[in-house]
């Protein structure tokens, strides 16, 4: 099956378990949304999910396209289709983003794009998100705004062209211009062979996207799932009121 499968997963940090149990699939073509309050454990699953090597998986698996992939190196995983877009992207002075693009392109390529057809695609794609060509000479993130920070994120998701693409709280602290440019661009990479996991506190980013399948986290624990209509009443009512 073409999926992305978290399989019973447990999850400590510092010897402290913070995923405890979650089970989850991601098919593509689906947009899949983790509703929740801080520290439920949102951000941890995402990080674990791409390997970050702070989280420990004491048991359970992440099954990608029926690949057991959980202890495969973060590198692996991006090469097999795994894309994270940062809740907090980091600033990386003397790095142009163009060239941290290409250079990322070419790590998952078998052979180096040529220099004219990549310039060609970041053109493509800087103007579907309404990005100044400028931006593609200044460093990764440097000086940029909060807004400017997310869209060069799903930047990279449209460049990169991932199977699977985690978007960690991409909606935070951005103005309702902003998200709209940004939910604009996620929309427009929705497709047949692609899957979404959506991590986010408010429904207002699921307005554009209308996702397959709603999950709710507390306390490392999926407690309940839904359609769109739960990520609605979760805002009217918030996560206490909604079991």
């Amino acid at each position: 099956m073409a999926e992305l499968i978290i399989d019973n997963l447990h999850v400590q940090v510092d010897g402290k378990e913070i995923i405890k149990g979650v089970s989850l699939t991601v098919p593509l073509g689906n947009v899949v949304a983790i509703m929740g309050p801080n520290g439920s454990g949102k951000s941890t699953l995402a990080s674990t999910i791409m390997g970050h090597p702070k989280y420990k998986i004491t048991s359970g698996r992440i099954i990608l396209d029926g690949e057991d992939i959980t202890n495969i190196p973060p590198n692996e995983r991006a090469k097999k289709g795994i894309f994270l877009s940062f809740q907090y992207p980091k600033e990386i002075s003397g790095v142009t983003l163009g060239n941290f693009l290409r250079s990322a392109l070419n790590a998952r390529r078998s052979s180096p794009i040529p220099v004219v057809d990549f310039h060609k695609l970041l053109k493509e794609k800087m103007e579907a998100l309404g990005m100044d060509a400028s931006f593609r000479k200044r460093s990764l993130n440097e000086g940029f705004s909060g807004g400017e920070k997310k869209r060069c994120e799903i930047l990279q998701m449209a460049v990169l062209e991932p199977r699977y693409a985690i978007l960690d709280e991409t909606d935070s602290g951005l103005d309702v211009d902003a998200l709209k440019v940004v939910a604009e661009g996620i929309r427009k990479m929705r497709g047949p062979q692609r899957g979404m996991l959506v991590i986010t506190h408010y429904s207002r980013i699921l307005d554009y996207l209308t996702p397959d399948v709603v999950y709710v986290m507390r306390d490392g624990r999926i407690v309940n799932s839904g359609g769109a209509k739960l990520a609605k009443e979760i805002e009217e009512k918030g996560f206490t009121a909604v079991r």
